[in-house]
């Protein structure tokens, strides 16, 4: 694997790591304090509880800045477009992608490291398994400055998140017959449907016509984009059904109740 630690990279990365898990740090006492001062639900939960609810803060945040970043990136600019770039689109690359990977990377670790801690409060094994698989092929991907474009595709399936936290606020604040549950609850199944579901499949047919680069990619590199993202698309069709099913459940007990 060729290294990418140009000048740039070795003051940008460490700085970009390591305000990822300030960031997480800072928004989860943030949060902490803001819900005491404004959420009467909040002083009512228990320890546990209120260290979830942080988190979750810490993570739509994050969630936010990745899917944005992304969409810019892929959709916006031209970095990854067909046409004058002389460079593989395997290849290709930017200052912007290489700080959201190492936000991103900080975000992982934070997140990671209070899963264990609180290990299987705040998610079981699938969640540590996502949260490894995510952290490995986004190092990868900056160390090598590899198929940047592929990772970008996935870190922008981070906009499920914040639907699926407010869904989380929303039921642990006793909310679960509010319009709003209901609305959230159509919102995060439509938009996992398009950014887990349809995107993946994108994602998929986009490797295959480009495999011709995508072979030009260094032997474990190669390995794990045609392994890893099928593994996380695989929890992203179980965790669909999972949502499927609670959404037909809601939508059962409004019929029963009117």
């Amino acid at each position: 694997m060729d290294g990418n630690f140009g000048p740039t990279e070795q003051i940008l990365w460490p700085i970009s790591v390591f305000s990822g898990i300030i960031m997480c740090k800072i928004v989860y006492k943030i949060t902490c304090q803001f819900s005491l001062r404004y959420f009467k639900a909040y002083n009512r939960l228990s320890k546990l509880q209120k260290v979830e609810w942080n988190n979750r803060g810490f993570s739509t945040i994050h969630a936010v800045l990745a899917a944005t970043v992304s969409f810019y990136l892929v959709v916006i600019s031209d970095l990854f477009r067909d046409g004058p770039h002389e460079e593989l689109m395997i290849n290709r690359k930017s200052v912007l992608s290489d700080t959201l990977f190492g936000i991103s990377i900080g975000y992982f670790l934070s997140d990671l490291a209070m899963l264990l801690w609180f290990f299987p409060y705040l998610g079981g094994k699938e969640y540590v398994l996502h949260h490894g698989l995510s952290m490995y092929s986004i190092l990868l991907s900056l160390i090598s400055g590899k198929a940047h474009v592929y990772i970008l595709m996935v870190l922008f399936s981070e906009a499920t998140t914040p639907f699926v936290n407010l869904r989380w606020y929303l039921d642990i604040a006793g909310q679960k017959s509010s319009n709003l549950y209901i609305y959230n609850g159509v919102a995060l199944f439509l938009g996992w449907l398009v950014a887990r579901i349809l995107l993946f499949i994108y994602f998929f047919t986009h490797m295959y016509l480009h495999f011709d680069q995508v072979k030009t990619i260094f032997p474990l590199g190669r390995y794990s984009l045609v392994t890893v993202p099928p593994m996380l698309a695989l929890m992203n069709v179980f965790w669909f059904w999972k949502i499927f099913r609670g959404m037909m459940k809601t939508f059962s007990k409004m019929s029963h109740t009117q």
